[in-house]
């Protein structure tokens, strides 16, 4: 049993934990590098996205600030047209997803592994954009992109019509309170019209 146990030394330990933390950290490199890779792969793709949408980009007159045309880092690249929609990389690393943001959660307004059809609808999407804008300055009752205009007055009107449930709330409970006093009143001098009426002779 000692010979045994005088064969194992505490360096020979020490060796195999250091040869586990080195694989760990290669494997952990690794990992990282293909992350990387990938990450890399979709910002190419946003960036070759970016360079085919450049001419649009660059007709966009320059007073329309609602755009933002650049391409994000991290974990995930993205190229953002605007503060509410942006393209970016499937899972796949090969389809371009075309996404916008809305009120009642994120929608896909294009996907292909093709950058042209996606292109092709970024650019709708900005000339809709700025047509809707123009049309809501103009003082125009329907925008280019249908129930942009109705969601926008709802979500204006919103803090208003709170406001004036409040005080009608308020008001009506306050009404309730001062008839329901006016009515004890009468039937307490109802009551004690009697007696008034007594300490009202003896006086």
């Amino acid at each position: 049993m000692s010979e045994a146990g005088e064969n194992v030394t505490p360096i020979e330990q020490g060796r195999k934990l250091a040869d586990a933390i080195r694989d760990v950290k290669n494997a952990a490199a690794d990992r990282d590098d293909v992350v990387v890779e990938m990450r890399e792969a979709s910002r190419m793709r946003l960036d070759l996205l970016a360079a085919e949408l450049a001419p649009v980009f660059a007709e966009v007159p320059a007073d329309v600030d609602i755009f933002d045309f650049a391409v994000s880092s991290g974990l995930q690249p993205r190229l953002w047209i605007d503060a509410v929609s942006h393209v970016t990389m499937g899972r796949d690393r090969r389809t371009y997803r075309f996404l916008r943001d809305t009120r009642i959660g994120r929608i896909v307004l294009a996907e292909s592994t093709d950058m042209k059809p996606v292109a092709d609808q970024v650019t709708l999407y900005v000339a809709e954009r700025i047509v809707e804008r123009q049309r809501l300055m103009d003082g125009s009752a329907e925008p280019a992109i249908p129930g942009a205009l109705k969601s926008s007055v709802a979500e204006a009107s919103e803090p208003l019509r709170a406001k004036r449930n409040g005080w009608a709330a308020f008001l009506s409970g306050l009404g309730l309170v001062v008839a329901g006093a006016l009515v004890g009143l009468a039937a307490s001098v109802a009551l004690l019209w009697d007696r008034l009426a007594a300490m009202g002779i003896g006086f």
